[in-house]
């Protein structure tokens, strides 16, 4: 079993290595580059080249059955999903075969609304410690659920 972290931009590369390290799971944190890597045994940084989804295809191109992937990217999760790994968001939230049918339909309308309108804000609220400890939780569940 490996934890496979899209780490570009992730804002829980700590809870992913305290929760691993707790299950005794390897760890790869995937990226184009600009995070240090770190000391841990358990943690390999790996450094893809620059490029639109180089990470993604990384990651899609060795998860499978009884892996962890964390991403905020939909499509890389509908390819992990579709080789048998489990797949959680930033903030917790699980997809699943069940549901990432509707996450990508929304996913492209809200794509289309704001190239319809520029102006329009965007960004959502501040990740707060709550949304940490929702994820850390939805984490450990992921993690025993792969073990089985």
């Amino acid at each position: 079993m490996t934890l496979y972290v899209d780490a570009d931009a992730c804002p829980v590369k700590a809870e992913c290595i305290r929760t691993a390290e707790r299950h005794g799971v390897a760890v790869k944190l995937v990226c184009n580059g600009g995070i240090r890597p770190s000391p841990h045994p358990l943690v390999e940084t790996v450094f893809v080249p620059e490029g639109p989804d180089a990470a993604d295809r990384w990651i899609a191109g060795r998860a499978g059955a009884g892996d962890v992937v964390v991403t905020a990217d939909i499509p890389l999760a509908a390819r992990c999903l579709a080789a048998g790994t489990l797949v959680l968001r930033h903030d917790g939230e699980a997809l699943t075969t069940a549901n990432i049918g509707n996450v990508l339909a929304t996913r492209d309308l809200m794509a289309d609304l704001r190239a319809a309108d520029p102006f329009r804000p965007g960004g959502g609220r501040a990740f707060s410690p709550r949304d940490r400890a929702r994820f850390a939780s939805a984490l450990d569940t992921a993690l025993r659920r792969a073990r089985r």
